[in-house]
């Protein structure tokens, strides 16, 4: 059984339940630790339903509950920001999760936010996630939760994968991190994040602003 955040439970079979800081949320690994496949993680997905999310990461699965406002605040003021900018310079689309992106052998991922480059192949008639091989822009919105994850797990994970740019989003914070691959240290930013993928007039992001809206003080109780 998965326990899941604010007493909701998801169960997955064979799986026996102790706590681990890998999950987003609080949830539980097998007492003797199983490796998943991506076959398996696959099977528990479901595409009528956004949540709960299933990731796969170094053979272990991760479950993620349905996220908070500011959570989805955030994600939808950076699509504004993000679609808005990808409109101007046609270099990539801007992509919310659920997904099912395989950067790195053996993993499944869903980043919150993600650009995936207009160069990509498609295989098909239409864009598949199995088409998706490398990323401009992966972001995270960070909780108490899911920070090691999220700043050490998943940061490896997209490094590896050579995703271009890799930002967490810490709302509690009022701050904005980024990496980019062979980088040892993140730039920490909380007035102005920029952009600028298209080596032209970059995306500028009024951090101040950004989180006001988020926090929902723009326009509510303010």
């Amino acid at each position: 059984m998965v326990m899941i955040a604010e007493g909701t439970r998801s169960t997955v079979p064979g799986a026996l339940l102790l706590f681990t800081d890998l999950a987003e949320h609080s949830m539980a690994m097998p007492s003797v630790r199983r490796r998943w496949t991506p076959a398996e993680v696959r099977d528990l997905m479901d595409e009528s339903r956004a949540w709960p999310r299933y990731e796969l990461i170094a053979g272990e699965l991760v479950v993620t509950p349905a996220p908070g406002s500011e959570h989805q605040l955030a994600v939808s003021e950076l699509m504004i920001e993000l679609g808005g900018y990808l409109r101007r310079y046609p270099i990539g689309v801007a992509v919310t999760s659920p997904a099912d992106l395989v950067l790195q052998p053996n993993t499944i991922t869903q980043p919150d936010v993600f650009v995936i480059p207009a160069s990509t192949r498609i295989a098909g008639d239409r864009l598949q996630w199995s088409d998706v091989k490398s990323l401009l822009l992966a972001i995270e919105v960070l909780s108490p939760s899911n920070e090691r994850q999220d700043r050490v797990i998943k940061r490896d994970l997209y490094m590896d994968a050579d995703v271009a740019e890799y930002w967490i989003i810490d709302i509690d914070g009022r701050a904005v991190e980024r990496w980019t691959p062979r980088q040892e240290r993140p730039l920490i930013f909380r007035e102005q994040m920029t952009w600028n993928p298209a080596d032209g007039e970059p995306l500028i992001i009024d951090l101040p602003d950004f989180f006001r809206t988020v926090t929902g003080k723009r326009f509510i109780g303010s």
